[in-house]
């Protein structure tokens, strides 16, 4: 079966509705019930809660408290390297963007302007620059960490679709990562200039939240939001926590044009863990 066949039932489902009811449900403090159910995903998807500052699942008052658990100290040591992995994961594709060209899969590409909301001035300062796809599966570690140090100029919460964003789905839907909800990060560094990264929404995951706002959302209005932040009021070292999602998903990352080396170990599909190389610089 194709993967477009594949991926047909996802444009008939209610995803926007199975999204409130998932988050709902993963924020209530049921007790004996929640317990079962973190129980139930470690076993279903093998994830290693010797990792977690607290391994007992019956520690956590709600399946989001769990979700989004904090590593112990020292389980993810940095990398010496000027551009660190931000997330847990599997690399999705990375490579260069052709002029606003951003690859998705085979047969399948979107547009930086797009991903970023729709702010040409914005776009083009990744023109022929590099992008890397990130996915976080439901066994990962999920929160999001700082590439490099960071001051946060602008955020924007962009409305859209809430496709599944698994290898399956990124093959049989075009432009997925333009056409999910989104939240895009836009930094300054003062060695590397821009960079931004991208928290790409899908279904079921039930929010999405950064360390100086807090939840993003909900709410959805339905419009585009953005946030401005001056010179000063936030800013974030290379590896420290930046954001989070309630359920998975994906991070897209941009840099401009001749700033990052990838790795030369990474390829398509690889297994990748938060604060290791992701690159060196080319400046």
């Amino acid at each position: 079966m194709s993967d477009r066949l594949k991926v047909l039932p996802q444009y008939l489902l209610p995803k926007q509705a199975l999204t409130v009811l998932a988050g709902t449900l993963a924020g209530a403090q049921a007790g004996g019930l929640s317990t079962a159910a973190i129980r139930a995903f470690i076993g279903r998807y093998g994830v290693n809660m010797a990792e977690a500052e607290q391994p007992d699942p019956a520690a956590y008052a709600c399946f989001n408290d769990f979700f989004t658990r904090a590593l112990r100290a020292g389980a993810r040591p940095l990398a010496d390297a000027d551009f660190l992995c931000p997330v847990d994961g599997a690399i999705s594709q990375f490579g260069p963007i052709t002029r606003d060209r951003i690859f998705q899969a085979k047969g399948h590409d979107y547009s930086t302007h797009a991903l970023v909301g729709g702010d040409r001035d914005l776009a083009i300062q990744f023109q022929d620059g590099d992008f890397a796809t990130l996915y976080l599966s439901p066994r990962d570690y999920h929160r999001i960490h700082m590439p490099c140090d960071g001051r946060l100029t602008r955020m924007i919460h962009v409305p859209g679709a809430l496709f599944s964003v698994n290898p399956t789905t990124a093959r049989g839907v075009p432009g997925l990562f333009a056409r999910n909800e989104r939240v895009v990060c836009v930094f300054e560094n003062d060695r590397f200039g821009p960079f931004v990264l991208v928290l790409v929404g899908a279904t079921i995951v039930g929010s999405m939240a950064t360390v100086w706002h807090g939840q993003v959302n909900p709410p959805r209005p339905g419009t585009v939001r953005e946030w401005d932040y001056a010179p000063g009021q936030v800013e974030l070292l290379k590896g420290a926590e930046m954001g989070r999602f309630l359920l998975g998903s994906t991070v897209v990352l941009l840099f401009p044009k001749g700033r990052i080396a990838f790795t030369p170990t990474w390829q398509p599909g690889g297994a990748i863990r938060m604060g290791e190389a992701m690159g060196r610089s080319r400046l």
